[in-house]
């Protein structure tokens, strides 16, 4: 059983489904050694991790199906990523969906921006129009079939958000694109809870949900109860990494470089304190072990740093 169906089995299970942002592959780790059942690759995590720039469309389907790939092989669980626009037409959206099931995740969302895209929460954005935007969920969704039928496709329409656009025009456009063949619709940037309930009735299928920016705040209880089936949190652990960066390095740049100390022994004292054998390198000792003569244990013998530990 790949990713996406376990995924979609989840789906059809019942229950909301929360999914933690991860903008790469170690705090997806992270993520999945919480004991959530999902992750979500942002593309503003992604690009603000690889470029250090905004959220503006900067990366192309290449460099984003790489990072996907990356975050896929560095957990078990399924990964749901930002596909922004398809990066092109028909031929482009289908290719696009190929590189991301090949890459290993579980779903991808495809929005109706107008190209470049830009982050969701921005004022700015701009939807192409809602035949052409249906065309390519078509098109997605004809591919997803012929290739992997499990593969999850999340159709979101920023019309709601957009110059010119409306809660109606939202919903009308995320009702075509579950009669297209979505599996889930995502109307982005609700600015209250009325909105979302809003769009949870009026909606005709299920319901993915962005809990971030201008958008309200759920409890899961909440979710359920109004109709939501899964969410994503895109921006939590980016700005739990922000600020924990952000106050090192003042404390390191205002006290010296024995500040690393403290925040060493500090460090040690985490659950998640053993940084080399969260990295891995145990799983690599045992993996010598296994399969190497056993000659190469000496190596070992007397040798300073970290001493991997095999499995006994």
């Amino acid at each position: 059983m790949n990713a996406a169906d376990r995924l979609r089995q989840r789906l059809k299970a019942g229950g909301i489904i929360a999914a933690p942002g991860a903008p790469d592959s170690l705090s997806a780790r992270l993520v999945e050694q919480a004991g959530f059942e999902a992750i979500y690759m942002t593309g503003f995590g992604a690009t603000a991790s690889r470029l250090g720039r905004p959220d503006i469309g900067l990366l192309t389907q290449t460099e984003m199906t790489t990072h996907a790939r990356d975050m896929a092989r560095a957990v078990s669980i399924p990964i749901i990523a930002d596909a922004d626009t398809g990066y092109g037409g028909p031929a482009n959206i289908a290719r696009t969906i190929e590189e991301y099931a090949q890459a290993g995740v579980a779903a991808i969302h495809l929005e109706d921006q107008v190209a470049p895209k830009r982050c969701g929460h921005v004022a700015g954005r701009e939807v192409i129009a809602r035949e052409e935007a249906v065309l390519k969920i078509r098109a997605a969704c004809q591919t997803r079939d012929a290739l992997d039928p499990d593969f999850v496709i999340i159709a979101r329409t920023d019309a709601r958000g957009a110059h010119g656009g409306s809660m109606e025009e939202a919903i009308t456009r995320a009702n075509a694109f579950l009669e297209a063949g979505a599996d889930l619709a995502f109307v982005e940037g609700p600015k209250d809870k009325e909105e979302v309930a809003h769009i949870c009735q009026a909606v005709k299928g299920p319901v993915f949900y962005n809990m971030t920016g201008i958008s309200p705040r759920f409890t899961a209880e909440e979710m359920a109860a109004i109709g939501i089936r899964a969410c994503i949190l895109p921006g939590a652990a980016m700005r739990a990494t922000i600020m924990a960066i952000h106050d090192f390095a003042t404390t390191l740049k205002a006290e010296g470089p024995m500040a690393e100390a403290a925040y060493d022994a500090r460090f040690k004292q985490h659950p998640m304190g053993n940084l080399h054998g969260f990295a891995g390198f145990d799983r690599i000792r045992e993996m010598e072990a296994e399969f190497l003569p056993a000659e190469a244990a000496e190596k070992y013998q007397g040798g300073l740093g970290y001493a991997p530990k095999a499995a006994e």
